[in-house]
């Protein structure tokens, strides 16, 4: 089971932030599972398949039920069709298109207890400005909020500067960072206000 603690499992919206290396992709994944059977991923850098894998590896649940919306297999040159469980964007860049394949998963999930994950806000911002990707956050912690599903995002933090992960923290209600220390992964929590948690391994 994950090692996340209580706070986070019960947030609305969460942002993994942290550098290379440091276990965002686990704790990712670990939270989806945590939250749901059938979890939604909107994928910047990795096929569907990748995604199921990952997800099975790193959780020991069937990846069978995980919704992906795939930005990388199109850009690829394989122009697939959409089935019920892989939604294809052009590219990572296109969120018009992340918006519109989510919507189509928001309304054939009726009934379905869901939660969304975003890998990566970075792989966004080699696309857009802050300003314009945090405005995409906005809307996506918003409406996963109107179906009662969880939100997680992951940001890597040493790629940006210290205003644009600033920025980006303001949609989430809680932030898990991430580090390593002495070769061992470690995460913390900070929510909105207060000091955050101690520093714990994982």
């Amino acid at each position: 089971m994950t090692v996340l603690p209580d706070a986070v499992r019960g947030a609305d919206s969460v942002l993994i932030s942290g550098p290379p290396m440091s276990g965002k992709y686990d704790l990712f994944n670990r939270l989806l599972a945590a939250w749901s059977d059938g979890p939604v991923v909107i994928s910047t850098g990795r096929t569907a398949e990748k995604v199921r894998g990952d997800y099975e590896e790193l959780t020991g649940k069937s990846g069978d039920d995980v919704v992906v919306i795939d930005c990388v297999t199109h850009e690829q040159g394989d122009k697939r069709e959409d089935t019920p469980t892989t939604k294809y964007v052009a590219s990572a860049g296109n969120l018009t298109d992340i918006g519109i394949k989510f919507t189509d998963v928001v309304e054939s999930s009726a009934g379905r207890e869901r939660a969304v994950g975003l890998y990566s806000l970075s792989q966004l911002l080699m696309y857009w400005d802050p300003e314009r990707i945090y405005q995409f956050t906005r809307v996506m912690t918003s409406q996963t909020s109107g179906e009662g599903w969880p939100f997680v995002g992951v940001l890597g933090s040493t790629a940006h500067d210290e205003q644009v992960v600033h920025t980006l923290h303001e949609p989430f209600e809680t932030v898990v960072e991430t580090r390593v220390d002495d070769d061992a992964r470690e995460f913390r929590v900070r929510g909105r206000v207060g000091q955050p948690s101690d520093w714990q391994p994982f």
